[in-house]
């Protein structure tokens, strides 16, 4: 089951204290998805990180038991179109990800809005046979997002059904990616791992209420 992350690594990442909580949610998501190997299969995890002028394979898509973390560091613009591309480029390529794999979940962490041109990177990965299936989740940090920023992250999910979250503090995201946690494992340890269920964006709001 893949899990890969899109993180904002720009440079105002770097203020009040978000890139370093995100830091510490995705190495604890790691951690907590370590031992989650069930007899269906393990989780795998990958991290795409986007910030100064490229966006970059921060870790590798591997084994949750695998991955030796390395905290990300902030830096530049926020070229998200790039990070689009490069993990539609990642689902595709069977060498990485089995075609035997479940569905993936994609989650989106940013702060702003992007500085490169994302609509048809995006429009390319959504138009992929992994990427359109894909549970597509996002997150908006800091009280600087504003709503054409927030535009962006609902153009990612695509679903009305599912909204991006709010995490106005950072120390929100901590009980974000919980959820995120959680709603992966549960998916890992059921009978039918690409049944998607329902999400509530009542659910979501309490999280972080």
């Amino acid at each position: 089951m893949p899990v890969l992350v899109l993180a904002d690594v720009s440079g105002s990442m770097a203020e009040a204290g978000k890139i370093d909580v995100l830091n510490r949610c995705v190495a604890s998501m790691i951690r907590s998805f370590a031992g989650e190997d069930t007899i269906r299969g393990e989780i795998v995890v990958g991290v795409v990180t986007f910030g100064g002028v490229e966006a970059t394979l921060h870790q590798p898509i591997a084994p949750a038991a695998e991955v030796v973390w390395q905290d990300m560091t902030p830096f530049g613009r926020t070229p998200l179109g790039q990070a689009f591309d490069l993990a539609n480029v990642l689902l595709a390529d069977e060498s990485v990800i089995s075609r035997r794999a479940f569905l993936p979940t994609l989650v989106l962490v940013s702060d702003g809005l992007p500085t490169d041109e994302w609509r048809e990177p995006l429009d390319r990965l959504l138009a992929s046979p992994r990427g359109g299936k894909a549970v597509r989740l996002a997150v908006g940090v800091g009280q600087d997002m504003d709503e054409d920023a927030f535009d962006v992250l609902r153009a990612f999910i695509d679903n009305p059904a599912i909204q991006p979250v709010r995490a106005d503090d950072a120390h929100l995201l901590s009980r974000y990616f919980s959820w995120v946690t959680m709603s992966v494992t549960q998916r890992a340890r059921s009978t039918r791992p690409n049944d998607i269920a329902h999400i509530s964006n009542d659910e979501l709001d309490d999280l972080l209420g």
